[in-house]
């Protein structure tokens, strides 16, 4: 188990710039730390990926240096121990809307005595059971990180308990999922749901959490920085190359 950097970061109070994967080629996690990203999040929410490419990927992240998240499917205990016990960085869980689920969550990513997370030595995490089980336990519960979504009009009216729960490291903010959770779906600059964004912004930092969102822009991801937001998502493998392609080929054929 290693020391996790991304975690490190935060902690320090820096921001620190991932990408979403969608791909499940072992190269991406290579070239988006060549790129210079300090993170990615491999979104397993949206994409079918088996468990051979989920093991693959990260171990081309370890090898490349770059902090592995993984989007778990759902807030469900064997779902999440089974993608760290491959050895990933920590885990982005979506729809986390009552401080229940929230205690939920971090009981099924730390092991006794803060969670419930079951115990194999012999799982890669554990460096296939070489590592001595009392270090790997406090390596694991201090260094593994817990991404909480904030996506709905519940979670936010459930936010200030939500925020009391020890263990949560950031709270993430999907404007999108928001903007359908308050009925204009796709509309993020909605006054309603600006101002939902607004509020678990601020509640959080003054909670003494972090921050996450997406950035569509380097200027949008400039402004995030500038208002204290630090785990931030900068579009995503996919889109990076769609975007580059027909910005290139307009540029071209202009």
């Amino acid at each position: 188990m290693r020391e996790n950097q991304l975690k490190k970061r935060l902690r320090c109070g820096e921001s620190a710039l991932g990408c979403f994967v969608k791909l499940t080629d072992p190269a991406v996690p290579e070239l988006l730390a060549l790129a210079g990203f300090d993170f990615f999040v491999l979104d397993t929410e949206h994409v079918a990926v088996d468990r051979e490419q989920l093991t693959n990927i990260v171990r081309s992240a370890d090898a490349a240096g770059i902090t592995p998240i993984v989007r778990v499917r759902e807030n469900q205990q064997v779902e999440i121990l089974q993608n760290l016990d491959l050895g990933w960085a920590g885990v982005q869980v979506p729809n986390v809307d009552t401080s229940q689920e929230a205690r939920d969550l971090v009981s099924y990513v730390k092991y006794t005595p803060l969670g419930v997370r079951g115990l194999s030595p012999s799982v890669r995490a554990c460096g296939y059971g070489t590592c001595s089980v009392d270090e790997y336990i406090r390596m694991a519960n201090d260094n593994t990180m817990v991404v909480s979504h904030c996506e709905t009009k519940e979670c936010v009216e459930n936010l200030d308990e939500i925020l009391k729960v020890e263990g949560l490291d950031v709270i993430f903010i999907g404007p999108m999922d928001l903007s359908q959770s308050y009925g204009v779906p796709g509309q993020t600059k909605n006054p309603e749901v600006a101002q939902a964004i607004e509020s678990i912004t601020e509640k959080t930092k003054s909670a003494g959490k972090i921050v996450g969102t997406v950035a569509g822009t380097p200027e949008a991801a400039r402004a995030l920085i500038e208002k204290g937001v630090q785990y931030i998502l900068l579009s995503s493998d996919q889109g990076m190359i769609v975007n580059w392609g027909k910005n290139a080929l307009k540029a071209i054929r202009a």
